[in-house]
């Protein structure tokens, strides 16, 4: 059994709602164990320079840690951000962007934002989970019947990882991330398709079957939290996903 007498394959306990603030187009809130995230999504009638009229829109996002999420006070990025945060707001629009349709959102732009308010591992991962809520939500108020819903397929993400001992484990908390021998992250589709798959030995090389072991605890626990987008989304906003016309 694990810290938290978890099995190997068990995940944390999820917790997942949309509408979470009112002034997005979308937003919705995130827990996963003790790891906490609050998502919106604004759109904005205008593209970058480099997508002005062609009639494709554009998806980014933004991610932070408030001050007081960790144990210790993390300083907050003014001026310039820190080389961990802008990997992990690339990451979390590579993700989203991978199920939308961004000529369906026309010269749009949407911004992401999660704001990571308690972190107890996994906060890239619950980020892209909570974030495909709020993104959902949000092309609803764009939407228009007869047309292309912009957002292809449901993604999220867990994390999964090998114990110094050599289990393999899925949906690591800081404890078992920072004594992990190999810790990996995990994007994939509704249809079983990778976004993207980060995997680093920490103390010593891992084998293709451990790789492959990790993958599918990953996939177990993505259907996992696809489940929860969806009842999260509501019958309103579930069929809407993929939908032409």
């Amino acid at each position: 059994m694990r810290l938290n007498r978890r099995r190997a394959d068990e995940m944390r306990e999820v917790y997942l709602e949309r509408g979470a603030q009112k002034y997005p187009a979308g937003s919705a809130i995130i827990e996963v164990g003790n790891t906490k995230v609050i998502c919106a999504a604004t759109i904005e009638d205008k593209v970058p320079s480099f997508l002005k009229g062609t009639g494709t829109g554009w998806l980014n996002a933004e991610y932070s840690m408030l001050p007081c999420s960790s144990k210790e006070r993390i300083p907050r990025e003014r001026s310039k951000i820190g080389g961990r945060t802008a990997e992990i707001q690339r990451l979390i629009g590579r993700a989203l962007r991978a199920v939308t349709d961004l000529s369906a959102i026309g010269e749009r732009s949407i911004m992401i934002d999660c704001d990571v308010i308690q972190a107890d591992g996994g906060t890239r991962t619950a980020s892209i989970t909570g974030a495909f809520v709020a993104l959902v939500e949000a092309c609803e108020t764009i939407y228009q019947v007869g047309g292309v819903f912009p957002v292809k397929d449901f993604v999220a993400a867990i994390s999964a990882g090998i114990t110094k001992d050599g289990e393999a484990i899925l949906d690591l908390c800081y404890e078992e991330d920072s004594t992990a021998a190999a810790d990996c992250n995990v994007i994939m589709t509704g249809a079983g398709e990778l976004v993207e798959v980060q995997i680093t030995a920490e103390k010593k090389p891992f084998t293709r079957s451990q790789l492959d072991e990790l993958l599918d605890l990953a996939k177990g626990g993505i259907e996992e939290l696809i489940s929860l987008q969806k009842d999260a989304l509501g019958r309103d906003l579930v069929w809407r996903v993929g939908r032409i016309g």
